[in-house]
């Protein structure tokens, strides 16, 4: 039989395949716990990490081992070095190891559950135990020299303070009450004396608690601190300090009474204990490395290698459809509440006011214009309804009559108005107004009187909170607010806020203890006008419960719907809810708990061009070659590009002379949050500095679908939007739109959600354990559509899509991704490369847009920029950077260390895209900064512009259609003045935009419809 080259190389490179496969599964069964062994044998890459970012080490008693946590997982190392040798599965995000006295078990904390606690195991991976356990978390253990005991910090009490567990009994004792967070503590060789960090305001610093004259200062600092840790004589306390610059190892010599640096200028010294050989030599962890070295002396480095699993996700993507010709469902439902009576139902859709009445499919329209027009709420005698609308420039309130139709303005602010509420009585509506950042909601209540537009402010600026809801006496208002559980983590729980009008202090009240209510937006807590109870939704549920004239809770909580519910809103007589059921109106009668559906039918379409459009171009950058086709024509029919060919005069269809400028595919923002706040502008925004497509990265689903099909069937003006909903998120949360996930139960729920309403996405937040996300994962892919986190390990195992910011928050205080200095080691490296997730780092966030402002003297002076911002808002840009880099030390001078990370990371052959974070920086500008300053750190124009459009187009899942200019790809695209190849500030010298086909010109995105 003939078997020509082809069959040969394919049945060579089939055995070399199988042979690598053979040598792996073998090479696994030494680095990795047994259970795995099934999960990773499939399509799996193996890395091998040589440094760590942020790892922590621990020498065992007899010194003869090292444990190591890398990446979440706890591994054992020869003490010369060598290779590491997992002894946990990976999947608890497993940190900060301690030796027992016997050297026969290792404790550590760990995330397993959704909390911190701490766990411990045998020396061989056997034998794993949870030692604590609750609904508070436990970080930082070390085992007392006898053994007996471990102490760890906790923020059980209030706030962090040092905890002592009995092993014998398991029983916990507070050993600090400061209101200071004490935490980081360290046993003496005595057993007696421990040292700990305290952020107590007085004296900030290390501090010893004595067994019998209770706590001293060893020595004050006011920087960031870590990790006490004393020698074998107990003469010296060395402990870690972020300073700005460096972080470095201090040592506090207690018989001379002085602190001196330990450690050398250069060094990034990591933020965990050292551990010591004798009273004089130590292990430390810096510059991604295990240490060795004695006081005075030299260094010595310990190598390592450890091996771990990744999976590049290999599935079918989600198909999109972007042409006109099919009807689509509205499902971007925004705000639905219930008329007094019964008889109708409110909501924004497609940027305008709609009503539907009881009997009819069809809504009608309360409005039709091109501005945005949301938060619809009725009064309490149904005769008028209050909604919000930038008609008049920004988010204003106005009334309108019901009986005659007539609209009129009732309060314009300085600022944007939010979530407007009707007192009981009618005679005032509260609401929230922003400030100039208008970023993700916060808000100043105030309230208005209807007759005379008096205007009081009822209470400060609060954080992301709830639509308030009135008591019937109207003394006081109920809201959804962040609980935190310490503040030395921003993490809490939403609860049920009561203000007092009349100057009482503001009560939080839960009516499940430690668990969170819905997202903070229209889920509750909204009073029955009866004043006997309050709806809310909990666990994607809606629920009430009895409350008295104050709002105290006086019942037990009680369970009203199985299905994920929404925005509940009551009937006059507080026997009826509404509320939305993922996309579906319905309500619900309490006295016996039936369900009625309430059907609706609103459609849309995509808005597109339809005709020929020749656009004779300069010079074209096609996003995929880094060098220009010159002298073409693009020719558009419709929404899609028919071919790209020499310029040719005569063509048929309207003629674009872009010959002396340069054509650029539509620029991709791939981290933003955006909010109906601010209006119809945004969309105008975007497209006025190039960006044709943004990926929202967490946000009400039903905000932002409501934006995304306001800007597709042109409504409104505006890019193309690839959304998901909040941010799935564990048993804590912190922003508004967070969900905070309790249950598998819920999570489907969710996911379910995530479906029905066509997610693009999945966001997980800090707080979602691995186990779920890894369900979390399987559900998306099998959906079509990506996950993204903070995380990279392990969620690469598991095929997790992307990961946002090179830094970011992270649920330890300190990033497994970049050090406090904003160095990244080869391990992160290594594994981006190698598994190809997509990284989308916001170095513009993290230093990168004020960097670039103090580089360019006109940065400031960008049209677009001074147009759509306020000089107040400009103003506060400008000074931010001196404020920031006071409030976070480091933030400027180390920037160009994450600079030095995207070049590595893109030269490396590591998927980049561009994306920012904003509105923490402005919206669509900052898009721009972020090219800058990869450029400015060395990465050439054509790998970021690369990066803005076709990666950015392939990580979404949509370039099939986008991110290049291509015969059969949809016309968005860009022309600018300039040569952005060369200089990459010319890709935001806008003169035309294209989006779908439809061409506006710089001109018409600026000025107000």
């Amino acid at each position: 039989m003939m078997v020509n080259s082809s069959s040969r190389f394919n049945l060579m490179n089939g055995r070399i395949r199988f042979l690598r496969k053979l040598i792996c599964s073998f090479l696994l069964l030494y680095i990795l716990p047994y259970p795995l062994l099934a999960e990773v044998l499939n399509d799996t890459t193996f890395v091998t990490l040589k440094e760590g970012t942020n790892m922590a080490a621990a020498l065992s008693p007899n010194q003869q081992d090292i444990a190591l946590d890398l990446q979440g997982t706890i591994w054992l190392l020869p003490v010369n070095g060598g290779r590491a040798k997992a002894i946990t599965d990976g999947m608890g995000d497993d940190r900060q190891p301690c030796w027992s006295p016997d050297g026969k078990r290792i404790a550590f904390q760990s995330f397993r559950d959704g909390y911190y606690h701490i766990w411990a195991v045998n020396r061989d991976g056997s034998g794993l135990e949870q030692l604590t356990r609750g609904v508070f978390d436990e970080r930082e253990p070390q085992f007392s020299p006898d053994g007996k005991y471990l102490i760890f910090s906790s923020d059980r009490g209030g706030n962090y303070d040092i905890w002592k567990m009995d092993l014998a009994t398991s029983e916990l004792t507070q050993m600090t009450t400061d209101l200071g967070n004490d935490y980081c503590p360290a046993y003496a060789p005595d057993g007696k004396t421990i040292a700990f960090v305290s952020e107590r305001s007085a004296a900030p610093g290390i501090y010893q608690l004595l067994p019998d004259s209770g706590e001293k200062l060893l020595a004050a600092h006011a920087g960031k601190l870590f990790a006490p840790s004393w020698n074998k004589l107990g003469t010296h306390v060395f402990f870690n300090a972020f300073e700005g610059k460096g972080s470095v190892l201090l040592d506090i010599d207690l018989r001379h009474g002085q602190t001196i640096r330990v450690s050398v200028e250069s060094e990034d010294v990591f933020p965990f204990r050292t551990s010591w050989f004798s009273d004089r030599e130590f292990l430390y962890v810096a510059d991604g490395k295990i240490k060795r070295k004695s006081i005075g002396g030299e260094i010595r480095t310990i190598p390592f290698e450890a091996v771990v699993a990744v999976t590049t996700p290999n599935y079918e993507r989600k198909k999109y459809d972007f042409d006109q010709g099919m009807q689509k469902p509205v499902k971007g439902v925004k705000g639905l509440n219930v008329s007094p009576d019964g008889s109708k139902f409110l909501f924004s859709a497609l940027g305008d006011i709609w009503m539907l009445e009881r009997g009819k499919l069809q809504p009608i329209p309360l409005t039709n214009d091109p501005y945005l027009d949301a938060d619809p709420t009725w009064s309490p005698d149904g005769k008028t309804i209050a909604f919000l609308t930038d008609r008049t420039g920004h988010m204003a309130l106005w009334l309108h009559d019901v009986a005659s139709g007539k609209q009129r303005e009732l309060l314009k602010m300085e600022y944007d108005i939010n979530y407007p509420a009707w007192s009981p009585d009618g005679s005032r509506i509260a609401f929230y107004m922003g400030d100039a950042r208008n970023s993700w909601g916060m808000g100043t209540l105030q309230s208005v009187e209807v007759k005379s537009q008096k205007v009081v402010q009822l209470h400060d600026a609060l954080f992301v909170p709830s639509q308030p809801s009135w008591s019937p006496d109207g003394k006081t208002i109920a809201l959804s607010g962040l609980h935190v559980y310490s503040t030395r983590f921003r993490e809490g729980i939403n609860k049920i806020l009561l203000l007092s009008l009349d100057g009482k202090e503001d009560r939080f009240v839960s009516p499940i203890e430690e668990r969170s209510l819905g997202m903070r937006a229209k889920n509750g807590p909204a009073w029955s006008p009866d004043g006997k109870s309050m709806a809310y939704v909990q666990d994607g549920l809606l629920w009430v419960i009895a409350v008295d004239k104050t709002g105290e809770l006086v019942g037990p909580p009680r369970r009203l719907t199985n299905e994920l519910s929404e925005v509940p809103s009551w009937t006059a007589d507080s026997k009826t809810l509404v509320y939305f059921a993922t996309d579906t109106i319905k309500q619900i009668r309490l006295s016996d708990g039936k369900v009625e559906t309430v059907p609706m039918q609103l459609n849309w379409e995509y808005k597109q061009d339809n005709g020929n459009v020749v656009i004779h171009a300069g010079k074209v950058f096609d996003g995929i070659n880094d060098r220009y086709l010159t002298n073409v024509d693009i020719l558009i029919k419709n929404n899609r590009i028919q071919e790209i060919v020499p310029h040719q005069s005569g063509r048929a269809g309207k003629l674009v002379d872009a010959s002396k400028k340069t054509v650029i595919p539509g620029l991709f923002e791939m981290h933003t949050h955006q909010h109906a706040m601010t209006g119809e502008k945004l969309g105008r925004l975007w497209l006025s500095f190039g960006i044709t497509s943004l990926r929202e990265t967490g946000a009400d689903p039903y905000d932002a679908l409501e934006r995304k099909e306001c800007w597709d069937s042109g409504a409104l003006i505006g890019p193309r939007e690839f959304f998901t909903g909040g941010l799935t998120d564990g048993s804590r949360i912190y922003y508004g739109l967070a969900n905070s996930i309790h249950s598998t139960a819920q999570l489907d729920l969710e996911l379910d959600r995530s479906a029905r309403l066509g997610y693009d996405m999945i966001k997980t937040y800090v707080r979602m354990p691995d186990i779920l996300q890894e369900r979390i994962t399987r559900f998306a892919h099998s959906h079509g559509i990506p996950v993204s986190s903070h995380e990279i390990f392990p969620a690469m195992r598991y095929g997790v899509d992307a990961v946002e910011h090179i830094g970011g928050t992270s649920r330890r205080g300190y990033s497994p991704k970049i050090t406090a200095p904003n160095r990244t080691y080869q391990d992160v490296i290594e594994l981006l490369v190698k598994s190809q997730m997509n990284i989308t780092p916001t170095a513009s966030l993290q230093g990168g847009f004020y960097a670039m402002a103090a580089k360019n003297p006109n940065f400031y002076d960008n049209v677009q920029f001074n147009t759509f911002y306020s000089k107040e808002y400009i103003n506060t840009m400008k000074a931010g950077a001196s404020q920031i880099e006071k409030r976070l030390p480091g933030y400027l001078t180390n920037f160009h260390q994450i600079q030095k990370t995207v070049k590595k990371l893109i030269d490396q052959g590591a998927r980049v895209t561009a994306g920012t974070d904003s509105p923490f920086i402005p919206y669509a500008m900052s898009l721009h900064s972020e090219l800058q300053c990869w450029v400015d750190g060395g990465v050439t124009p054509f790998q970021a512009l690369r990066s803005a459009t076709i990666w950015s187009a392939e990580a979404v899942g949509v370039s099939q259609d986008l991110g290049s200019l291509e015969a059969g790809k949809l016309a968005d695209l860009v022309i600018v003045d300039g040569d952005p190849l060369k200089t990459i500030q010319d890709a935001w010298n806008i003169n035309m935009v294209m989006k779908n086909g439809v061409l506006y010109t710089l001109d018409q995105l600026l000025e107000r419809p």
